[in-house]
């Protein structure tokens, strides 16, 4: 089972990641040179003075334990290594920044290399590879985006693709599975992995924590949190406490509830279930898995709202996705209920230009346009939407 993409991309160009790669590359390239020792025949894969920068558990050296995590012993090594340092590492160096990328790395290594030592102290078979590293770094990822959804690519008896949530498929399949469970290829450093992973975890958790990284709703932190009071006020509620009044035991009252044909019931609970799909998949940034339920939401009840940004979000999706007509639909339904939006007239600049250009409407599109007109500040989009007016209006 493979990651193959997530559902988010940074927001920056993760130079810092990129630069870490080339680095590999270029270090493997110098290094890399099968060949056998002219003295014992055996097979070697690195040059000879490479040894120097290898991991001996049974007597390291201390500049040992960031150079072997830059060595690689065959084509597939190195590509394995940085194919998941490019799947999970571009996310993490657009949140913490460059140089934090960076450090976190070489730190990263450091700590999968003591792990590994620690557990293999008397072992004299060398350590090489970033997997200790790049283990770190995908730990992160999960500290940091456990509700994104990564497709994965299987191989069974067939080949397929399935979507998995993040906190899942690293947790459950990358550690537990891969360096718990199933430890049977020899020659892997799976206590490397499992430090590097523990690191990673730990490190990024902490800094949560203490403000060192900008926390979110969606991060592992936020989630421990929302579960911690979800928790605390079902065992405060169960001994009769009423939180909305302060007083235990609380007040019975007897409510009187409309009865609802079952047809109701069942349009009821698809709305329902419609609703926190949409929400669960916006919470991942999948936008286009998100925009499909929306438009089933609107053919059972067209009066079902949106909180705002999530509204705006799906309208954006739509004009992005060229989908004008969809987009269209949902930027008049946002103005209607959310026409205090402070950037309003940029929501009437791209309603009116999808009647004008895309749609074919044009007193639609001029009546937005008047509107965005009074009140655009941008000199680039107030000039664009005179022009569109004028020829609407020529």
């Amino acid at each position: 089972m493979l990651p193959i993409h997530t559902s988010i991309a940074p927001r920056r160009t993760p130079y810092g990641n990129y630069v870490l790669i080339a680095i590999n590359v270029v270090i493997f390239l110098l290094t890399y040179w099968p060949h056998r020792n002219p003295f014992t025949g055996s097979a070697e894969v690195l040059r000879p003075w490479v040894q120097q920068l290898e991991l001996i558990p049974a007597k390291p050296h201390f500049w040992q334990f960031i150079s072997y995590a830059f060595l690689h012993g065959s084509y597939m090594h190195i590509i394995g290594n940085m194919f998941f340092l490019y799947i999970f590492g571009n996310n993490v160096n657009d949140k913490i920044g460059h140089f934090w990328y960076l450090c976190f790395f070489l730190v990263g290594a450091v700590f999968s290399g003591l792990g590994h030592v620690a557990l293999n102290a008397n072992s004299p078979v060398p350590t090489i590879g970033a997997s200790g590293a790049v283990a770190a770094v995908t730990g992160a990822y999960l500290v940091l985006f456990p509700q994104t959804i990564i497709t994965v690519l299987y191989w069974f008896f067939f080949i397929g693709t399935i979507e998995v949530p993040a906190l899942f498929f690293i947790a459950f399949k990358m550690i537990l599975l891969d360096n718990v469970i199933a430890r049977f290829t020899p020659y892997v450093a799976y206590d490397a992995h499992l430090a590097g992973y523990t690191f990673g975890i730990t490190s990024i958790l902490v800094a949560l924590a203490t403000g060192l990284v900008s926390s979110s709703n969606f991060d592992l932190l936020a989630m421990i949190k929302r579960w911690n009071r979800r928790r605390h006020y079902r065992d405060v509620v169960s001994n009769g406490y009423d939180p909305f009044t302060g007083r235990t035991p609380r007040k019975s009252v007897t409510i009187r509830e409309v009865q609802k044909t079952p047809e109701q019931q069942r349009e009821q609970a698809i709305i329902q279930e419609l609703r926190e799909k949409i929400s669960d998949r916006i919470a991942q940034r999948n936008l286009a898995a998100a925009a499909e339920p929306y438009l089933e939401l609107m053919d059972i009840d067209s009066k079902q709202i949106l909180p705002r940004q999530h509204l705006l979000d799906i309208a954006n999706h739509f004009a992005s996705d060229n989908r004008p007509d969809e987009a269209a639909k949902a930027y008049e339904q946002f103005l209607t209920h959310y026409s205090n939006y402070e950037y309003a007239e940029q929501v009437e600049l791209m309603l009116g230009l999808l009647y004008s250009r895309y749609l074919h409407k044009s007193q639609e599109a001029i009546k937005h346009l008047e509107k965005a007109t009074e009140k655009l500040s941008d000199p680039g989009q107030l000039q664009m939407c005179k022009e569109e007016l004028s020829r609407l209006q020529s």
